[in-house]
């Protein structure tokens, strides 16, 4: 396990020092352009420009952001605290619920402040900073999600071996391995976009900067920075997408040949929860991939947008722990010694 992340950090390594040579050239270039791309902000014109809707957005975002935030703190503390929960599958859960409040933290709260002080306007570095760690914990999101799914495919399919097969090394190279892909893809991706000349035009019609609405505002010719956009999003969204179907697919199969009633009932409900996150992340999030490749963007590709940078996270510790006996059982416990101390 050592030799993997001592290998994957050299790797990271190497490829960051690429990436950051590769962006003092195109600084460089940007210097010697002229002033086109001399443009000190953005202005994100979020859900509704309705002064009066203004007061409910701003409640409703910041309800929905505290009970995300807290929902997810109340995960992590409840299986940290309880070592019955020291397994696999609630160490992925744990970092999911990790990731869902960077996730959420990223776009929510910049929104929240442009709501408060009546103003729209995003730095240059502001936005392309936000752009950058959405990618990351949007990736995140999307890789450990299919990781819970093999996690479950091995406790459904293989029972007997899988603590041996999901050891902690495994699990560690799983984790490992989703930090680097969504670190290199976001650095890449925000490298490519500094290379891109922008219009005086610099209205964004969403909540938060998001790559593709980014690119639809630049002079320049973006054909390189679209064909890495939608083929790497694409590549992201279809691989993973195969690897929970197929697993899910092999539970299924193992579900079916399982001789009582009960057995089957306790085997899908281990994967009930997960497979419900699964269905309203890729739900929502192909419902954007889609409407984003149009050439006049909307404010119907941000209010979609809401679904999987907001209330999915908001959702998932509901889904988790209503309907997980030990989450329950688990959280119980979390009151209990919390009242005890008071």
């Amino acid at each position: 396990m050592n030799e993997f992340i001592a290998y994957g950090a050299i790797l990271f390594c190497h490829c960051l020092n690429i990436i950051l040579a590769s962006s003092q050239a195109i600084s460089i270039n940007h210097m010697e352009a002229g002033n086109q791309t001399a443009i000190s902000k953005f202005i994100l014109l979020g859900l509704s420009e309705d002064i009066n809707l203004q007061p409910l957005l701003f409640g409703l975002f910041l309800y929905m952001y505290l009970v995300c935030v807290l929902g997810n703190l109340l995960i992590v503390l409840a299986i940290s605290s309880d070592p019955h929960l020291h397994t696999p599958m609630y160490f992925f859960l744990t970092n999911l619920s990790l990731t869902d409040i960077c996730f959420t933290s990223t776009t929510v709260l910049k929104m929240l402040v442009n709501i408060q002080t009546r103003s729209n306007a995003i730095t240059y570095e502001g936005c392309l900073t936000q752009m950058c760690f959405f990618m990351i914990f949007a990736g995140l999101d999307n890789l450990l999600l299919t990781v819970m799914a093999y996690d479950r495919f091995v406790a459904v399919c293989h029972p007997l071996h899988y603590l041996v097969i999901m050891n902690p090394s495994l699990c560690g190279l799983l984790l490992l391995l989703s930090w680097l892909i969504c670190l290199t893809y976001s650095l890449l991706q925000s490298l490519m976009v500094l290379r891109v000349a922008f219009c005086k035009e610099t209205e964004i019609p969403h909540f938060f900067c998001e790559l593709a609405q980014i690119l639809k505002l630049a002079c320049s010719d973006t054909l390189v920075n679209d064909i890495l956009l939608y083929f790497v999003t694409g590549l992201l969204g279809v691989i993973p997408l195969t690897g929970i179907l197929f697993s899910y697919s092999r539970i299924i199969s193992c579900i079916m040949g399982i001789s009582s009633a009960v057995g089957k009932y306790k085997a899908f409900s281990t994967c009930g929860s997960h497979l419900l996150v699964v269905s309203l992340f890729y739900g929502a999030g192909l419902g954007v991939y889609l409407t984003s490749g149009t050439a006049h963007p909307s404010r119907k590709g941000s209010i979609a947008s809401v679904m999987y940078t907001v209330v999915t996270p908001t959702l998932n510790p509901f889904i988790y722990s209503l309907r997980n006996r030990d989450m329950k059982g688990a959280l119980r416990r979390l009151f209990r010694r919390g009242a005890y101390f008071q």
